[in-house]
């Protein structure tokens, strides 16, 4: 692999293992065991395997360490291992760095799944968790003190669109020797610095953008050597989270037209909410891409995805969704279909109305995930939907 490739070339060369045949697409090996020339072979592979040498498919596999070598060189890591889901990477990323006794910091602004993990499991097993405002470097400041052994936290947060400076937290958050996790889901692969920025683990749900056309489940953690090939893979290998060979497969194959999708779906969602903003029907129109937008300086690229909020609240929302014609009512997001979803009675339903209103997550608030159709389509069913409100 040649270091001055872009990530377009990445994406479709990274990490391909030919077997005898030469196959130009990337082979499905779809087996749950290996076979060892002989029994010194499988006691040796146990000891150590080598880097093409394989246990059993909870362990490794040939099709998934292509996606894992692909993603790892994509993002700039050294390592990482693949995935059933994004929640399973979430997961393994902190189950991997944390046990009892220890503190985590955490952003209040995160998705749902995350927030019970947080909010629910670890304190269970002993791990102190607190929460700051993410965008509040003071408040990280006052947060992480010595012996906090983690921070976590969204690039970009789910559904209001906060963009958090992954420098400065880490810079914060290495200054006590803490473990830096970022959800990179909604900056994607295309545009990620996080590694750059500092963080030590960076874990993606595969199923959004990476995938990219709705069709599995997939997540990946990725970091240093030390970190993935050690506490990381330990945990997830013995907990069974390891992602299939055919999504691994599924996912390569997405890699391939991630970067020409991502930023046809960026320039799209900006193209989209330049149009619907100042509509008088909105109470808000949230896109880092917007020069207007808080996160703009962090996070010029804008990303796939937007949020309105329908003045008029629960009603006029719902009024607005059932009015759609082309984008579809759906709770996914990063697939090549525009994707609708109303995050307080969805994906953030669980938590209180407090929460939800700390969170800027109100009654009206729409999270638009923008597909590949013509924008032009795609500005004119949501100016006709506004009409039916």
């Amino acid at each position: 692999m040649g270091v001055t490739w872009s990530k377009r070339t990445q994406a479709v060369h990274a990490g391909t293992r030919r077997s005898q045949y030469g196959e130009l697409s990337e082979a499905l090996f779809l087996t749950q065991g290996f076979d060892y020339p002989s029994a010194e072979a499988a006691e040796a592979r146990f000891v150590e395997p080598g880097a093409d040498e394989f246990i059993y498919a909870r362990f490794g596999n040939p099709t998934v360490a292509m996606f894992q070598d692909r993603i790892a060189t994509l993002e700039g890591a050294e390592a990482a291992f693949a995935t059933a889901s994004g929640m399973a990477a979430v997961n393994g990323a902190l189950m991997a760095t944390l046990g009892a006794g220890d503190r985590v910091v955490a952003a209040r602004a995160l998705f749902g799944s995350c927030l019970y993990i947080l909010e629910e499991i670890l304190p269970r097993l002993g791990v102190e968790v607190a929460f700051v405002d993410g965008t509040d470097l003071e408040q990280w400041r006052a947060a992480v003190t010595p012996g906090t052994r983690a921070v976590f936290f969204e690039s970009v947060s789910n559904p209001t669109l906060e963009v958090i400076d992954t420098a400065a937290v880490a810079q914060i958050a290495h200054g006590v020797g803490a473990t830096v996790i970022v959800d990179n889901v909604f900056a994607t692969p295309v545009f990620s610095r996080a590694i750059e920025q500092g963080a030590d683990l960076v874990v993606y749900s595969a199923t959004k953008h990476i995938d990219g056309q709705g069709r599995c489940l997939g997540g990946v953690i990725l970091g240093r050597e030390d970190d993935i090939p050690g506490p990381v893979e330990t945990y997830m290998k013995h907990t069974g989270g390891a992602l299939s060979p055919f999504n691994a497969w599924v996912m390569l194959k997405g890699l391939e037209t991630l970067d020409l999708r991502v930023r046809a779906q960026a320039a799209a969602a900006l193209e989209i909410a330049g149009a619907l903003a100042g509509e008088a029907r909105l109470a808000r129109v949230i896109y880092p891409g917007l020069s207007t937008d808080p996160g703009h300086a962090l996070m010029p690229e804008g990303g796939t995805v937007l949020s309105i909020d329908v003045a008029g609240g629960r009603e006029a929302a719902f009024k607005l969704l059932n009015a759609l014609k082309i984008i579809r009512i759906s709770n996914n997001l990063g697939d090549a279909k525009s994707i609708a979803t109303h995050p307080a009675t969805t994906t953030h339903k669980r938590l209180s109305q407090d929460q939800r209103a700390r969170l800027g997550i109100t009654p009206g608030l729409i999270r638009l995930s923008v597909g590949l159709e013509d924008p032009a389509d795609l500005i004119a069913d949501l100016k006709s939907a506004l009409d039916m409100i």
